[in-house]
């Protein structure tokens, strides 16, 4: 989401105008979606809040979990979103700078409603470093590190967003799902580089997260929900 309207990029940048975040939550509840993730991709950097507003109006019309997050600092931003029609809220900068804030939600709301997004980069050295603000600021944080830390902290589900792969259609960088997964047990959501059906059933299989976010290749449609579902099946996941 930017400025009320879904975009999509490539490593987070060269957005592109996709649409209308209720009409298209519309479409992929007619797919079969499980899960719907909206994250304000600039509202941190502007300094600005989620718009309640489109979570009120996609909750009055789509009835699936909706994940929401981007500028979200503070105990009152998340009770703000969960009132809109928020099942859970997704923290990533604020996160950082203030891990305390992942435990006050969740003793506030119950660990389930706490999703710790970390956007994750590669350095030269190979190490995997977290980024915030939208993916515009390194930090000093080991991705591996910072997740088992969220986790202990008090995250219910961790959102991994691999900044190498986002928009590329190239493949889910496994080898990062398959690190942060020896180091927690709370659901691993894995997003960036989805690009055709054997994309997913390999995440799943061989980094064993437990869910795939993909926006290109839906947004675009290149592949539709049922289409991955089909395909997953077929090779032995387990899908709803």
């Amino acid at each position: 989401m930017d400025d009320g309207r879904v975009k999509k990029g490539v490593n987070f940048v060269n957005l592109t105008d996709v649409g209308d975040p209720v009409e298209i939550a519309a479409e992929y509840q007619k797919q079969g979606a499980d899960e719907l993730v909206f994250l304000d991709i600039t509202a941190t950097n502007e300094q600005r809040k989620t718009m309640a507003d489109v979570v009120e109006q996609v909750s009055s019309q789509v009835f699936m979990p909706l994940t929401i997050g981007g500028g979200v600092s503070s105990v009152a931003d998340i009770q703000r979103l969960l009132k809109a029609g928020a099942d859970k809220v997704a923290i990533n900068s604020a996160a950082v700078n203030n891990p305390e804030l992942i435990t006050q939600g969740a003793e506030k709301f119950g660990n389930q409603c706490i999703v710790v997004a970390i956007d994750v980069k590669k350095n030269p050295q190979g190490e995997y470093i977290v980024y915030i603000h939208g993916g515009k600021m390194a930090t000093e944080l080991n991705a591996i590190d910072w997740a088992k830390q969220a986790v202990e902290a008090g995250a219910g589900e961790l959102l991994i967003t691999s900044m190498d792969a986002d928009g590329t259609m190239q493949g889910f960088d496994i080898e990062l799902y398959q690190k942060i997964n020896q180091v927690v047990n709370v659901p691993i959501i894995a997003s960036g580089g989805a690009g055709k059906v054997e994309d997913f059933t390999e995440v799943f299989k061989r980094a064993d997260v437990d869910g795939a976010l993909a926006a290109s290749v839906f947004h675009f449609g290149e592949l539709t929900v049922n289409d991955v579902k089909a395909a997953a099946k077929k090779e032995g996941v387990v899908v709803r």
